[in-house]
């Protein structure tokens, strides 16, 4: 079992901690650069270590009483610092795996079957062994009960274009069980993929080349060949049964076949697999051999696509139940912006919010894929749908740290209008593995992670802020280079949690906000010439689309729309599209080639450039 790290909470006990001392020092405010430049130095990693202990000792599933547990906690720590400090709970429609069986019959002649334990190995002197047993089995959440059986097909990441290469040799895919390695794209669309290409079930495995390497956990900090990455298939964000309302006891829920019609569940049973079993079945595939950027690692098994000889055989029977989960809420007041008639613990001021998720698969993990996120996010969504209205109306900003270290390096992805933020708060933060330098010099140096992303993608608790109210948000981690699921060093916890906080500090404490929306126009006009690009020759028309722009550049003082711009993309839920909805009718028209389907196109385009249009209205401050 891998005794993985999580960092949850550190930087708003640090915050809570600023405050008391202030409040305790003097009645009056200090200067505001001064207790930002206090906090870049506040975090110690003895109060990292004993958070991290206490939020990670157990493996603490959504729904469960280990999780129940750390809610508990961080309620008691929030308390500790003498802030106003709340839980609350939501009943909402979970899944968890009662029965899994995947066989591989590789030789048909001998009737020679292959039974895979699904497990993962103990390594020795595991601390955690003793608490190994309370982990959950390796599942996909959500997935669908049945028993399938087809031949092995290799689909690479189970992306359309995979299947388009599929088609091209000749690679009957129907009726089949594939087998789609982990990356490029969110699990529950290598799965929904598998389903629309005519598939019985799939099988994900993590590959080596992507996520592996000579030296593994223990030793290093790669995954083991015995390692599997758990995560959910559901596609949507908050809880299934109650799909734009909160869930809440007693309230109106619809049933799982409405859930299944609806899209936002597959329809095909999957299960996911180590690297090593995964290879025992890439053994068992023969037909045409893979292109070179479908094969594994030098030296392994040469990749096939099949379909067969060898035939899987997936058993998954799951438990979808309504279970009880808690959000925890700490407020630290502001003095110059003083609330009125605040109550439940929610206060009517202007809120800069800070968020994280406690829940994990198992202990806690780094997890680079995000892999909890999707769980974790139905707390999030189900309170931002409980107060949708007064997130549109007060909330200046979410602030999301998913994982907070899963390697060297820092990365961000935001909407564009905090970039400028994000660089101010590197600046004044010092590198932990060069004291001469700030994060920002070793940011900007970095091929990697010197770009700041969007955040278009569903795979993570700021999904419901950016997607359902249109709150400025940001995303921020340390990790690069190869994929990997342990790092967890505390004085990189400690930067991040620095740089974090100074950013919300800014944000809370600037008398206008630091927001730059030239280069979100900028931005738009960049994806919108790319879009023009690519539907050179159709009979499409940009000019609205430009001129809103050109509108919105003008007036670049203030957005707040109901962010139409940055969106997940219909094929891909991790990536992320300036306009995934013009983009999905695109990708819709292409494969239908009918009038229609570009007309549609076309009307995706004015409905993006009325919304562009509205916010240069606010930004005048005209009437919309």
């Amino acid at each position: 079992m891998l005794p993985f790290f999580k960092h949850i909470t550190t930087t708003l006990f640090t915050l809570l901690t600023i405050s008391t001392i202030y409040l305790t020092i003097t009645s009056q405010p200090p200067n505001k650069h001064t207790y930002h430049s206090i906090y870049a130095l506040t975090p110690d990693n003895e109060t990292v270590s004993r958070h991290l202990y206490a939020l990670t000792r157990r493996p603490h599933l959504a729904g469960t009483e280990p999780n129940s547990e750390t809610a508990r906690y961080v309620l008691s720590a929030f308390n500790s610092y003498n802030a106003p400090a709340h839980q609350m709970f939501y009943e909402v429609s979970l899944s968890y795996p009662v029965h899994r069986s995947l066989t591989l019959s590789s030789d048909l002649s001998t009737g020679a079957v292959v039974q895979f334990s699904l497990t993962q190995e103990v390594y020795p002197g595991d601390p955690y062994v003793a608490e190994a047993a309370e982990v959950v089995p390796t599942f996909h959440a959500y997935a669908p009960t049945a028993s399938v059986i087809g031949p092995a097909v290799y689909v690479n990441y189970g992306r359309a274009e995979d299947y388009d290469a599929l088609h091209e040799l000749g690679v009957n895919v129907s009726g089949a069980v594939v087998l789609a390695r982990y990356g490029k794209i969110f699990r529950g669309d290598i799965v929904g993929n598998a389903y629309e290409a005519g598939a019985v079930g799939a099988v994900v495995y993590t590959d080596r080349k992507d996520y592996g390497g000579e030296v593994w956990f223990p030793d290093g900090r790669l995954m083991p060949p015995t390692g599997v990455q758990i995560g959910t298939v559901y596609w949507a964000a908050g809880d299934p049964s109650t799909p734009g309302w909160a869930s809440r006891s007693g309230c109106e829920r619809i049933e799982v076949e409405e859930m299944v019609a609806r899209g936002d569940l597959p329809r095909i049973p999957s299960l996911p697999v180590s690297a090593v079993d995964g290879e025992a079945i890439m053994r068992a595939i023969g037909g045409p051999v893979a292109g070179d950027d479908w094969q594994g690692g030098d030296g392994g098994v040469v990749y096939r696509v099949g379909p067969g000889p060898g035939v899987l055989n997936l058993t998954y029977i799951g438990n979808q139940t309504l279970a009880t989960i808690q959000n925890v809420f700490a407020v630290i007041k502001g003095v110059e912006e003083p609330d009125s008639n605040p109550s439940d613990g929610i206060h009517s001021g202007r809120y800069v919010l800070l968020g994280n998720h406690r829940d994990a698969w198992t202990f806690g993990a780094v997890d680079p894929n995000s892999g909890t996120a999707a769980l974790l996010e139905i707390g999030s969504t189900e309170w931002v749908e409980e107060n949708r209205e007064m997130l549109k109306s007060k909330v200046v900003a979410y602030l999301n740290v998913d994982c907070a270290v899963s390697g060297p390096g820092f990365h961000a992805s935001a909407t564009p209008q905090l970039d400028d933020l994000l660089k101010q708060a590197a600046q004044q933060v010092q590198d932990p593995d060069n004291s001469s330098q700030t994060i920002y010099d070793s940011w900007i140096a970095s091929k990697e992670s010197s770009q700041i992303g969007r955040l278009g993608g569903g795979g993570s608790d700021y999904a419901a802020f950016v997607q359902h109210v249109g709150v400025p948000s940001v995303d921020m981690f340390f990790g690069g280079g190869k994929s990997c699921i342990y790092y967890v060093v505390q004085f990189v916890v400690e930067t991040a949690a620095s740089i974090w906080g100074l950013v919300a500090l800014k944000l809370a404490d600037e008398e206008v906000l630091p927001f730059n929306y030239i280069s979100y126009a900028s931005e738009l006009l960049m994806s919108t010439k790319e879009l023009e690009h690519e539907l050179l020759g159709e009979p499409i028309s940009l000019t609205s689309l430009f001129k809103s722009i050109e509108e919105l550049e003008k007036a670049a003082i203030k957005i707040n729309n109901e962010k139409k711009i940055y969106a997940p993309s219909k094929h891909n839920d991790y990536g992320s599209k300036s306009f995934p909805g013009i983009d999905d009718a695109v990708e819709k028209a292409k494969k239908l080639k009918t009038t229609e389907s570009w007309h549609f196109v076309q009307h995706e385009i004015w409905r993006v450039s009325r919304a562009v249009t509205q916010a240069s209205l606010v930004l005048n401050g005209e009437f919309t």
